[in-house]
């Protein structure tokens, strides 16, 4: 009888630890030949109900009764918490088999990792979007292999709409503009949030910025952070948007993204920009919501902005080939699906793709599919992404703030990651 231990820190914190479950499973012994390897992984549920950890759990005993001599231990820690833990491991010269988390530059620049195709059979490798499987790649080479992935629309409350006199979602800057006024008018506490606190600042800066004409990185793959179009969006931002008071009277930079999607859930937000997730929240709290495509300058947005989390398989301990058997069972297409569908993120896969464009159930995922062969992702095979990513976060609800100066602090940004990425060379 073997016992594995699921150990979690979830977004109810440590006391969520506290009560992680242990699961029990007959195996056929504990032969020479048996191997045990770790899985550290990301959280992406919002209480212990729904932890990620109940749906590692059910894959791995699925897995384990297939291959008796292989067992895998999981353990499951919030957004929050996830990299320190990792770095921790590593540094104590435990490193985990397995990762799952947002980041993976470092640890190619470190030697630390497997390619993808010494990891997973030509099938699953053929399998995987190709624009997200292109964000794993350092100098074409890929060895970060995704896991989840989510576009961002715009969301609105209908309900909000309808009592502002606006008719249909804005399609372009001064539409959104103009829409807000109209919620600002009849006293919506935040008629357009705008989350720049720490939790996500970046992730709604880039939104913004491909919106705008702009980016983080030009076609070439070299950081723009302060070119003309940004600068210019985020100038917009500061006197159009935050200067009139249209989100709200909390300055952005003290807002994050699920303080933004709480307000959503409350009935105090008219517009924001969001991720299929919020839409499980809407309607848990009753809100009468709808998506359109993101605002552009002059019309719809040409891009939206796409996140990838990743999988990534470690040397260390030796497991290439266990490591592989496991991982072609996850991104089996059931399992794609199964996860995709439980936490509302887009599959990964063509073939999840398929299943779940069939099938009525996901319909409402099948909007946000639409942009991911065009969306625009972070630079990931950066090294010095992380700390551009810092840097943005600390900064960009500064920038749009009354006095703010988005020029000088880009331009302070870009030059910190040009001299990074001159010392990676």
């Amino acid at each position: 009888m073997q016992r594995r231990r699921f150990m979690g820190l979830t977004a109810a914190g440590a006391a969520t630890a506290a009560l992680a479950p242990t699961l029990t499973a007959c195996g056929s012994g504990s032969g020479t030949d048996d191997v045990r390897l770790k899985l550290v992984a990301a959280d992406y549920g919002d209480s212990s109900s729904n932890s990620t950890l109940n749906y590692w759990g059910d894959l791995v005993r699925a897995f384990e009764t297939k291959n008796r001599n292989i067992k895998v231990d999981v353990n499951v820690y919030s957004w929050t918490d996830i990299d320190k833990k990792v770095a921790e491991m590593i540094e104590s010269g435990d490193t985990p088999d397995m990762v799952q988390f947002g980041t993976y530059a470092d640890f190619v620049a470190q030697g630390m990792l497997y390619r993808a195709d010494q990891i997973l059979s030509i099938r699953t490798m053929a399998s995987f979007v190709s624009s997200i499987a292109q964000a794993g790649e350092v100098n074409r080479v890929q060895y970060a292999m995704p896991f989840g992935a989510s576009t961002r629309l715009l969301f609105y409350n209908k309900a909000l709409f309808e009592r502002a006199g606006i008719t249909e979602p804005p399609k372009d800057w001064d539409e959104l503009q103009a829409a807000a006024e109209k919620l600002k008018a009849i006293d919506v506490k935040y008629p357009y949030a705008l989350p720049l606190g720490r939790e996500e600042a970046q992730a709604e800066t880039l939104i913004w910025l491909l919106s705008g004409g702009g980016g983080y990185t030009d076609g070439y793959g070299s950081y723009m952070l302060d070119s003309p179009e940004n600068v210019e969006t985020l100038e917009w931002l500061r006197d159009e948007f935050v200067g009139k008071g249209l989100t709200g009277s909390r300055p952005p930079g003290r807002l994050n993204r699920q303080e933004a999607f709480n307000a959503f859930t409350r009935g105090e937000v008219g517009m924001l920009n969001g991720h299929p997730t919020l839409m499980q929240q809407a309607v848990g709290h009753r809100i009468d919501y709808d998506v359109a495509p993101l605002p552009g300058r002059k019309g719809p947005s040409p891009t939206t902005m796409g996140v990838a989390d990743w999988m990534m398989a470690f040397k260390k301990n030796g497991h290439r080939k266990q490591i592989g058997q496991f991982l072609n069972f996850v991104y089996e297409t059931d399992n794609v699906v199964g996860f995709s569908g439980k936490y509302r993120l887009l599959p990964v896969t063509t073939d999840a793709s398929t299943v779940m464009r069939r099938d009525d159930e996901y319909k409402s995922l099948w909007q946000f599919l639409d942009g991911l062969d065009t969306a625009q992702f972070y630079p990931f095979d950066k090294v010095s992404w992380t700390k551009v990513n810092q840097s943005l976060r600390d900064s960009v609800g500064t920038m749009v703030a009354s006095g703010g100066d988005p020029a000088t602090v880009l331009g302070e940004i870009q030059r910190k990651a040009d001299a990074k990425e001159n010392e990676e060379r």
